[in-house]
């Protein structure tokens, strides 16, 4: 195993267990899953205020639907394929539940306060990942922050290779020219 890269050999390991009910397997997947799959959900900016919830939400799913889970499969991108969907209808909720709420003309006087501040700097690379459009997001936190192969990406995502390069190449290109610009430069 090498930095934050997780063996993957050890990962379906820890599945077999998993599934056979060993609570030893369980621990360590969350110990080891768990802070990869947080900054995959900070990455993106809807989600940020609600990473942890996120987080909790996806390991419940993955616990429901580890039986689905093929020893011969790659476990990462089964896992993100997770995430992604937990992500996805957790946004579906918000927007339902968005267009129930009601707007009124002013807040009552007592009610103001300032607003949270968001701990990603503005001109920070943090605030450049947030500003990228979804998709390239998604790939550039799955390849460089969790360390995914590109097949891996492309299966957790349900698109092809090609597509998942396409997406990288063009949150590159959109990095390079946002840092660019920061240093004075064209």
């Amino acid at each position: 195993m090498s930095g934050t890269l997780i063996d993957d050999r050890e990962l379906r390991g820890l599945m077999r267990r998993y599934q056979s009910a060993d609570p030893a397997a369980v621990d360590e997947l969350v110990r080891r899953l768990s802070p990869a799959l947080l900054r995959y959900f900070c990455a993106l900016p809807d989600s940020r205020r609600d990473a942890e919830d996120l987080l909790q939400d996806c390991w419940f799913k993955i616990h429901r639907s580890r039986h689905t889970y093929r020893e011969t499969e790659p476990v990462m991108p089964w896992i993100y394929a997770i995430a992604r969907h937990a992500r996805l209808d957790a946004y579906r909720k918000r927007r339902r539940l968005e267009a129930r709420e009601v707007l009124v003309a002013s807040v009552p006087e007592g009610l103001h306060q300032t607003a949270p501040e968001d701990s990603r700097e503005e001109g920070g690379i943090d605030h450049l990942i947030a500003d990228l459009p979804e998709a390239q997001r998604e790939a550039l936190v799955m390849l460089k922050v969790s360390g995914m192969s590109l097949e891996e990406v492309a299966k957790a995502t349900s698109s092809t290779v090609g597509a998942v390069k396409q997406r990288a190449h063009r949150a590159y290109e959109t990095l390079r020219k946002a840092l660019g610009k920061g240093r004075g430069h064209a």
